[in-house]
């Protein structure tokens, strides 16, 4: 299912087909990217069976919400390449099992996919939905040191208010909130 469009971009669910799976292996496979992505027992990926555990993961976490929340494929329209993941949702609390009212938009691209405005355009469209949608305030939570990430949620017109525990568990993590217009 198709979530939104920009001008450069598809966001979409991840699906169970072949190269979906293949591409989520090909991303969470990477140290480069598991080592931002906290406290996940399962990351790096080491068997490409996990992808098709992540994927069922995601649809059945965010089935409920209608499309509305979710972890999405992003594609580029013109080549039809998935070059990542975009995410937005509510934020777990510190124990994990519950949601909390904070939400959350996050980004996880393919290096091959770094640098070229992607991960902007993608939280950029689905922030505005969510505003849209009455949602208040919008955060980013990103691994210290994550340096691009940080860049990306500056890029976004976010604002840093330091680290913060509040959520993941605990985890100590650099936060930024954008409030709506």
């Amino acid at each position: 299912m198709t979530v939104l469009v920009t001008e450069r971009l598809i966001l979409r669910d991840w699906t169970a087909d072949e190269a979906d799976l293949a591409r989520i292996y090909d991303i969470y496979s990477r140290p480069e990217i598991a080592r931002w992505l906290g406290m996940a027992s399962d990351l790096p990926m080491t068997d490409p069976a996990q992808a098709t555990a992540r994927q069922r993961l995601w649809q059945d976490r965010f089935a409920a919400d209608q499309g509305r929340y979710g972890n999405w494929a992003i594609e580029v329209r013109d080549t039809g390449l998935v070059v990542g993941t975009l995410l937005l949702k509510p934020l777990p609390g510190r124990d994990r099992s519950r949601r909390t009212e904070d939400i959350e938009v996050g980004w996880h691209l393919h290096p091959d996919a770094w640098g070229h405005g992607y991960a902007t355009e993608a939280a950029r469209a689905a922030v505005a939905r969510e505003f849209a949608a009455g949602t208040r305030e919008i955060y980013a939570v990103v691994s210290p040191g994550n340096d691009a990430s940080m860049a990306v949620a500056r890029r976004l017109g976010m604002t840093h208010v330091g680290r913060r525990t509040d959520w993941y568990g605990g985890e100590e993590l650099e936060t930024f909130v954008l409030t709506a217009p």
